[in-house]
């Protein structure tokens, strides 16, 4: 199956259209939960589901980009490299089921209403996730995202599904919580079942040991990396009253959310950056990392501009007047979307370099930094402060990734500053004249940053590219020659 691989342009098709979709739907299904439930409630769902993130993480620890990594070497033995992989997901799942429960019990010992909470949905959604992941990895690893991108819709189709159900017959938000873990489990079930049609492995077999390599710091970097969005509504669950932690997690869902869109060019870089280290073609893997920081920086410019001039009205619109006080906190969290799309870009080039372990120094930076931020800043200016902390963990690790990256110079000059430059200047100079017309200022700096992809030479020599080898150019191509011949005849 390998021999068959897509293309890195036919990968990217695959995911954005299923991730784009997925995330729709996901969003969706939280706008439909947020609608029925009181904003308390909400706040206790949000602190669950970041433990729950956390634990899924926890289940997994790096080893889907070992996987990655070691699928990518030539004549990689897939059947045994799968094996290993999923006897170890399954001892990590229990092992991170135990402590995490044990973990809450001694947190929450006084709250009863959340440590039922955190059964209902944790222990569902955890399995699920832990099914998911070893599918998707799998045929990530056969660069085959259609499968990937096919369990990521069945998934949030389960997910939304479930959420309206629960509101149209008016069911129990404890419940509703635990359908919500359950669309999780019923999509993993189905990764499973496509993954054993393709796929054919024993137990009995040998322990692949290439998977024990640098598993540390993939472990701890990716433990690190799922803390970052998770560890605001933890932390401020100690700061501000329930209310306000459902108000901030209302905000930084939707950012979250369009967070995928990012990821999906991640999801098709990652495989074959890996393949390009691997056969010692560094030229060609800054390219494409350079490639990559644009694509990621250039997509999450385009998700932020709308929530962040048009945040009040979103928040009216899918929310209710009820949650117009997450509005403000949208607007500064949209921003969150421009600099992570670069600072994962920037990453993934140190760790498929094999410097997994620079990056796991700066996200426990950033984690550390994140903690003291959300800490300081909202007990002082409250959820404001709260927001503007989430923004700054993002500098962090932008900042910190650029500066510890080998070919920082050339990253620096041919993507980083140029685009992040023109966005920033572009937003600074729309708040100065038409701050007082959002929409007339969405339109503007959209159509701005939407014209770098037409100022880029690179991005039009490469389309140029895609064009001429895209079938409408071959027929016009054969058509033109055919009338040409016809007219010298």
């Amino acid at each position: 199956m390998t021999e068959n691989r897509n293309s890195i342009v036919k990968n990217v098709f695959h995911l954005f259209y299923s991730t784009a979709l997925s995330s729709i739907m996901n969003a969706a299904a939280l706008i439909v939960l947020a609608s029925f439930i009181h904003s308390d409630d909400y706040g206790r769902f949000s602190v669950v589901l970041a433990f729950a993130m956390i634990m899924a993480y926890l289940s997994e620890a790096g080893l889907n980009q070992i996987v990655l990594r070691e699928g990518a070497k030539k004549e990689a033995p897939i059947p045994e490299i799968m094996a290993s992989f999923i006897k170890l997901r399954l001892a990590l799942t229990l092992a991170t089921m135990v402590i995490g429960f044990l973990l809450i019990h001694w947190i929450y010992q006084n709250d009863t209403e959340l440590i039922i909470l955190s059964y209902c949905l944790i222990f569902p959604l955890v399995t699920g996730i832990s099914m998911q992941s070893i599918s998707i990895t799998y045929f990530q690893m056969l660069e085959k995202m259609q499968y990937s991108g096919l369990i990521r819709i069945i998934s949030a189709g389960l997910l939304i599904t479930v959420i309206m159900v629960g509101k149209w017959f008016y069911i129990d938000p404890m419940i509703v919580f635990f359908l919500y873990g359950s669309s999780y489990f019923l999509a993993g079930c189905f990764g499973i079942y496509l993954t054993a049609k393709n796929l054919t492995f024993s137990f009995k077999s040998s322990f692949y040991k290439g998977l024990r390599k640098n598993w540390v710091p993939f472990m701890v970097t990716g433990l690190l990396f799922i803390l970052l969005p998770h560890i605001g509504p933890i932390v401020l669950e100690q700061t501000l009253a329930w209310k306000e932690v459902g108000y901030f997690a209302v905000a930084y869902r939707i950012p979250q959310a369009l967070q995928q869109v990012p990821f999906i060019i991640a999801g098709a870089f990652y495989p074959v950056l890996f393949r390009l280290f691997q056969a010692g073609d560094h030229l060609e893997h800054v390219r494409k990392s350079i490639l990559q920081v644009k694509l990621m920086g250039f997509v999450g410019m385009l998700a932020a501009i709308p929530f962040y001039h048009l945040s009040a009205f979103v928040i009216a619109l899918l929310f209710g007047e009820r949650w117009m006080e997450a509005a403000f906190l949208l607007k500064v969290l949209s921003l969150v979307m421009v600099f992570q799309g670069v600072s994962i870009a920037l990453g993934d080039g140190l760790t498929t370099r094999a410097l997994q372990s620079r990056r796991m120094i700066i996200q426990a930076i950033a984690v550390a930094s994140g903690v003291l931020f959300y800490t300081v800043f909202s007990r002082f200016y409250g959820l404001t402060g709260a927001a503007t902390a989430g923004v700054l963990i993002e500098l962090v690790l932008l900042f910190g990734l650029l500066f510890w990256h080998p070919d920082r110079t050339i990253l620096f000059k041919r993507a980083v500053f140029p685009y992040l430059s023109s966005f920033f200047l572009s937003l600074l100079a729309i708040e100065l004249f038409l701050s007082s017309f959002p929409i007339l200022a969405f339109c503007i700096h959209f159509i701005l940053i939407l014209s770098l992809a037409g100022l880029d030479k690179e991005w039009r020599k490469k389309s140029m590219e895609i064009w001429r080898k895209s079938p409408l150019y071959q027929k016009w191509k054969v058509k033109f020659r055919k009338e040409a011949h016809d007219g010298v005849s």
